[in-house]
């Protein structure tokens, strides 16, 4: 089994952020993701795909979008569009018809953002996901790096703090954001979490302060998705693509906070009386289930099932839950950075059905 570590929502000079696609490949570098998934506001500009080099590395880069309607006002409903292989901003208008063209075009989609509030120091609106009618998306940007410092910043001398100290600014998805998921998956759907750095590389004027805020390396080192292949890459774009789209259609991956401490080797899975099976998938009940999360460093795991924690260790690299219970069953796991308890890993739930 491969892992990627994939840095997933950005913005270029195509639509509202700073720099180009070749700064982007460069800060990927920089920071060793393996890939970046662009995703400029409703535009595709899908020529910059392919595979980049650099010395003996290899980067991937795949074009997505986010797609909102522009005439809306405020700008809501935002959602990420990946595979889709055509533009489909034209379809904004309705987020339900805008779903179903993205699975008639055979992408996957995310709610971007879902608690986006707004930012009034910086004349920054809400742009929340409201439409919760929707159906058939693959699932929620349960952690946004943006949306999270827009909760930190009331006045503009917190946002130049941030600005020269970004490393404080991280310590959890928005808290909203996780019960709404808990309660999406209490459905009997699934529906996968994915982490994105809304990157933009924004440049900062505050009188003779200069600043642009979160370069795209710093964004690249902090929240990303962490990517579960069944096959190694080929070098073939199209077939590599393939693979990690449907990687994350299945929830096999979950989000890693990497600034505090690498999350690449996380393992969350469970063992059934004749089968086993990894996060995102599901697995009879019946005979009894073995949960078991590994870690890469010691940190504070938490087990949770059906938004309720039912088991905490403590500074451990390893957890085991022996369960007959059904029930929507995933991992968060902490670490203290910088003098605060921080989120570190939210895995892909495993559901016992």
């Amino acid at each position: 089994m491969q892992e990627l570590i994939i840095n997933l929502h950005m913005h270029t000079r195509y639509s509202d952020g700073s720099g180009l696609h070749k700064d982007i490949a460069v800060a990927a570098f920089k920071a060793g993701v393996d890939v970046v998934i662009v995703t400029d506001h409703n535009i595709l500009v899908s020529d910059f795909e392919g595979y980049y080099k650099e010395k003996n590395k290899k980067l991937l880069m795949l074009i997505g979008e986010e797609v909102h309607d522009q005439a809306r006002n405020p700008q809501k409903n935002h959602l990420l569009v990946f595979g889709a292989n055509r533009e489909l901003a034209t379809f904004a208008e309705n987020s339900q018809n805008l779903i179903n063209q993205v699975q008639n075009a055979g992408g996957i989609c995310f709610l971007a953002h879902p608690d986006d509030p707004e930012a009034k120091a910086f004349r920054e609106i809400d742009i929340s996901w409201e439409d919760w009618s929707v159906q058939n998306y693959t699932g929620i940007e349960l952690w946004n790096a943006l949306s999270e410092l827009k909760t930190v910043v009331p006045t503009k001398l917190h946002g130049a703090l941030y600005a020269f100290f970004p490393h404080l600014v991280a310590h959890h998805p928005i808290p909203n954001t996780i019960k709404k998921w808990d309660e999406l998956t209490a459905t009997g759907n699934k529906v996968v979490a994915i982490g994105g750095s809304d990157a933009h590389a924004l440049d900062m004027h505050m009188g003779f302060i200069h600043k642009t805020i979160f370069p795209y390396d710093f964004h690249f080192r902090t929240v990303n998705t962490h990517a579960l292949l069944p096959d190694p890459l080929t070098g073939d774009v199209n077939l590599d693509k393939n693979l990690i789209y449907k990687s994350l259609a299945a929830g096999h991956c979950f989000i890693g906070y990497d600034l505090p401490a690498p999350t690449k080797g996380f393992r969350f899975s469970a063992q059934g009386k004749d089968t086993s099976v990894i996060m995102g998938d599901e697995i009879s009940a019946k005979g009894g289930v073995t949960l078991q999360a590994k870690l890469p460093h010691s940190a504070e795991i938490v087990l949770i099932k059906d938004g309720q924690v039912i088991q905490t260790w403590k500074n451990q690299t390893a957890c085991t839950h022996i369960t007959t219970e059904a029930g929507v069953y995933r991992i968060e796991a902490y670490k203290n950075y910088w003098g605060k308890k921080r989120g570190w890993i939210y895995s892909n739930p495993i559901y016992l059905r």
